[in-house]
């Protein structure tokens, strides 16, 4: 199997932006999973902040495996995954192979279920907001993860036009 370089070699301009992105990616992801992305106040007196990462564990606690696994996948290793695979694709260290490329390909098919994560927490803010005993206040970690997430699919989509390009 024949090995070329990514996209460092064809175009290292492009190749260094892609990877201060990715770099910021992580680190809005970082944030998103572990800052608090909603508030529900209940009746005055009962206050409860969430980030994805302590609803996740929350949902472990309780048992509740399929959801726990379901937005675990998707909201912490799929979003992991993607960026270390984009870093590669974009390093000028790693030479790229034939899996490289089938593993951005199988990315850019997962892209449409990358706001899957924001959409759920919209819905429960509405489904919260149009109940008179709660009330539902966003946080800066959602903002952060929303971020992250649409960054990677710029990303992704950036990256799979350069490697159409010099392919």
């Amino acid at each position: 199997m024949q090995e070329q370089r990514c996209i460092d070699a064809q175009n290292p301009r492009a190749a260094r932006l892609l990877r201060l992105l990715l770099v910021v990616t992580a680190a809005l992801l970082a944030a998103g999973l572990a800052a608090p992305i909603i508030t529900l106040k209940k009746f005055v007196l009962v206050e409860n902040t969430f980030s994805v990462l302590s609803g996740i564990i929350q949902l472990a606690r309780e048992g509740q495996w399929f959801l726990f696994v379901i937005i675990c996948g998707f909201s912490v290793v799929l979003p992991i995954l993607k960026i270390a695979v984009l870093y590669r694709l974009v390093s000028r260290k790693h030479p790229c192979d034939a899996s490289m490329h089938r593993y951005l390909h199988w990315m850019h098919l997962y892209g449409k279920w990358s706001m899957l994560d924001v959409f759920i927490v919209a819905v429960l803010v509405v489904a919260v907001k149009l109940g008179a005993i709660a009330s539902v206040e966003m946080r800066y970690g959602l903002y952060a993860f929303a971020a992250a997430v649409l960054l990677t699919m710029v990303i992704t989509a950036r990256v799979v036009k350069l490697i159409d390009a010099s392919g």
